[in-house]
């Protein structure tokens, strides 16, 4: 398995991280003494996975110019530009030399995924599409009434907990998947999974049962950063 591909969605505004991104993309969010994107590339080099694309847009200037051509990091590091914002799967399709196989996800995680031996799951499994999925609960701090048609109540939960599969943000596809993405349209993943699942095309799932956290809102961020402060040797190998 050699010259793996990454493409890395950077594009995004941070909507959900202000008023942490008013100043930095955030891809340049620093978690610990990193940006988030630049762990995520130790990750992916460490991962023998070194020709990586970073698909830009908001703020593209700042991102290129501290990565430049990602050889301080043993990268191969190239730029896709979108001239409009493209969600979560358009910025593929004006992407001309995708391989057969390769690896997508957002520039804001931190987590431990062996990202090589994901793809070596998805190229056995011989998907279109493999999505990362990792163990989440999610608790309500108050109690769950069920109701009949008649508006009697039929059950009660005190301060329930959920247990939910959600996706990573991180996952491997094959080239076949760009024949169900619009070409230079805003397109999102979601829309790509309903598209797939009406037309029954099989999507593996592979669940991470380690660490997995998405900084997109401030109190995730500070929660990574605490775990960098803590764990920092099981995301980065210095």
């Amino acid at each position: 398995m050699s010259n793996l591909r990454a493409i890395i969605l950077c594009g995004g505004k941070g909507e959900r991280l202000k008023p942490f991104t008013i100043t930095l993309p955030k891809p340049l969010m620093p978690v610990g003494e990193y940006p988030i994107l630049e762990i995520v590339i130790k990750q992916l080099v460490e991962n023998k996975i070194t020709n990586i694309t970073l698909a830009v847009n908001h703020q593209a200037k700042l991102i290129e110019s501290f990565f430049g051509d990602g050889s301080a990091w043993g990268a191969k590091i190239d730029y896709s530009l979108e001239s409009k914002a493209l969600g979560t799967v358009g910025p593929l399709s004006i992407i001309d030399d995708l391989p057969d196989n390769f690896l997508v996800m957002n520039a804001d995680i931190l987590t431990d995924l062996s990202f090589l031996a994901l793809f070596k799951k998805h190229l056995k499994n011989k998907n279109i599409m493999t999505i990362s999925g990792s163990e989440r609960k999610q608790h309500i701090d108050f109690g769950v009434l069920k109701r009949d048609k008649k508006n009697n109540l039929i059950s009660f939960l005190e301060k329930p907990t959920d247990h939910h599969l959600v996706s990573m943000g991180i996952y491997i596809l094959n080239k076949a998947i760009l024949n169900y993405v619009p070409k230079n349209k805003k397109y999102g993943f979601d829309q790509l999974i309903y598209k797939l699942l009406k037309n029954k095309i099989q999507i593996g799932v592979i669940a991470h049962k380690k660490y997995w956290l998405d900084i997109g809102r401030p109190d995730d961020y500070v929660e990574a950063i605490k775990q960098i402060e803590m764990n920092k040797s099981l995301f980065i190998n210095e």
